[in-house]
């Protein structure tokens, strides 16, 4: 682990040419690595996570669900501008020690032809970081950000339409160029330690998620993309995921899983409520039986009860762990509501909603960015609709490994975590597919439960995908007219800011959708 690095040191990189020529950029990229895992980088790993993964896209696609907490926002659809702003504080910060590494080792830079590994991996990492940021936000700074040492101090905006054009690109020429050695990359690299196979997975894997991402507003980029995302080779196991470490020490603020530190008692102490459209769904049709449950029931959920702090640790103490008696909690309530709703005066919402389980929030969880299952599903998905090549007589098979992978990815959380493969094949025989429901919405809703916990993930596939199918809460005072939210809005430092802003950013609300959802580019 890396202890982190000075954040006024790191911004000084970006604006003094003397600076960059003493910076090892194998560090650098450590650091963006570990800072992709909650932004821990900058100095602050709960923030980013606390405020929009949880905050707002948590309980906007209705996993979690919360009462009264204002970070919750997404639970009701109330502004919160912590919220909107932590993703362009966090991102922008790791992509300027990205852009310091490219531009260094590139053409007149301090390390012009060494590195290369380092190079193609940061511009993989930067296209993964620059593809959250649009996401979030629709058109963002992207061809003229980090260019103040070229004297852009107000960058414009490009439309998204663009910015994935470019990404893509970037995805396709950087995991063709690894080389088989690069000094110091082995060891600076936290995700594969310098596996430079895994790396090009990853680089065919994310193309794979971006060209998904646009299919239905440009189908000839989609297809050419995940055409080339399969013949490059996306990822093959569960042993392809990228997975951040994380660590206690030595830096509370940097090395610590920030998901887990959002929620934990004592130290975020968010809400960790699941809702009621997650557990109904973990539990299916049958409520009188376990048999068409999904596996992962008892794993997300560590049944209703309280989670307290304890000195520097935590005691979980559960009350009700039968998985038939798992509720989930309705979103859009506050304590009130929820009271009238039970129909209980006294009720004690510890004592009635199923928790995330604790024992996927120790301070030293593993980070998951990507992962296998995600995989599988995106090439159910293509191949049903007859992308990349792909045919609807493929769907059935990649759809059953992307279950059976996504189900069988936890154990790196706990040992305990086991789903073996006849519970996999039993749920399989409960749920047929394309017979249950309709293969699409079945893909889609499992690329949803896929990420848990990266929730910001399942809410940009929720978006382009309108599946499932979400009930929108209409909370007293909410800020979209009953409507979930389909964006972040901007900074207001930004807004002000920027002179740019207003001639390039296309919207700023919570409701028009980003463009690859069908809003304009």
């Amino acid at each position: 682990m890396v202890s982190g690095c000075n954040k006024d040191s790191l911004k000084n990189l970006n604006i003094n040419p003397q600076a960059a020529n003493t910076i090892d950029v194998n560090f650098l990229f450590t650091s963006a690595q570990l800072g992709a895992a909650s932004g821990g980088s900058r100095g602050d790993n709960r923030y980013i996570d606390w405020r929009t993964n949880i905050g707002i896209a948590s309980t906007t696609i209705q996993q979690l669900a919360a009462i009264g907490d204002i970070s919750n926002n997404g639970d009701k659809y109330l502004e919160n501008m912590e919220s909107n702003s932590a993703p362009f504080e966090f991102i922008y910060f790791d992509l300027r020690s990205l852009a310091t590494i490219i531009k260094e080792t590139g053409p007149g830079g301090f390390a012009e032809g060494q590195h290369n590994n380092t190079k193609q991996a940061a511009r993989i990492l930067r296209a993964f970081l620059f593809h959250r940021l649009t996401d979030y936000y629709g058109s963002i700074p992207y061809s003229e950000a980090m260019k103040a040492q070229e004297g852009v101090f107000f960058p414009k905006y490009d439309k998204q339409r663009a910015i994935y054009t470019d990404l893509l690109k970037e995805l396709d020429e950087a995991s063709a160029a690894f080389t088989g050695n690069d000094a110091g990359f082995s060891a600076a690299d936290l995700y594969y330690s310098g596996n430079v196979t895994k790396w090009k997975r990853w680089g065919y894997s994310l193309m794979l998620r971006l060209a998904m991402r646009i299919s239905t507003v440009d189908a000839a980029t989609a297809n050419t993309y995940i055409t080339k995302a399969i013949a490059g080779g996306v990822f093959q196991s569960n042993a392809d995921n990228v997975v951040v470490p994380m660590d206690i020490g030595p830096s509370l603020w940097t090395n610590q899983n920030g998901i887990s530190r959002a929620f934990y008692p004592g130290d975020g102490g968010n809400s960790t409520f699941l809702s009621k459209t997650l557990i109904d769904f973990l539990k299916g049709a049958n409520t009188a039986s376990t048999a068409d449950d999904d596996p992962r029931l008892m794993i997300i959920t560590g049944g209703i009860g309280n989670w307290a702090a304890s000195g520097n640790s935590s005691v979980w103490t559960p009350t009700n762990t039968n998985p038939l008696q798992q509720k989930g909690m309705p979103n859009g309530n506050d304590l009130n509501m929820l009271k009238t709703l039970e129909g209980n005066p006294n009720l004690d919402p510890n004592a009635t909603y199923s928790k995330i389980n604790p024992k996927l929030l120790d301070r030293d969880e593993p980070y998951m960015l990507m992962n296998y299952g995600e995989v599988r599903l995106l090439l159910a998905e293509a191949a049903q609709r007859s992308l990349g090549g792909l045919t609807p007589a493929a769907a059935l098979t990649h759809y059953t490994e992307g279950v059976k992978a996504s189900m069988q990815m936890y154990n790196i959380y706990d040992p305990s975590f086991v789903v073996t493969d006849a519970q996999v094949t039993a749920y399989l025989a409960a749920h047929p597919y394309n017979v249950e429901k309709p293969a699409l919405e079945m893909i889609a809703t499992q690329y949803w439960v896929n990420h848990f916990l990266n929730w910001w993930e399942a809410w940009s596939n929720w978006r382009r995908t309108r599946l499932p199918v979400l009930v929108p809460t209409n909370y007293p005072g909410n800020v979209t007219g009953g409507k979930i939210f389909e964006r972040l809005k901007y900074p207001n430092a930004e807004v002000a800011g920027n002179p740019n802003f207003a001639s390039t950013a296309t919207t700023n609300d919570y409701v028009t959708k980003v463009w690859w959802a069908g809003g304009p580019e």
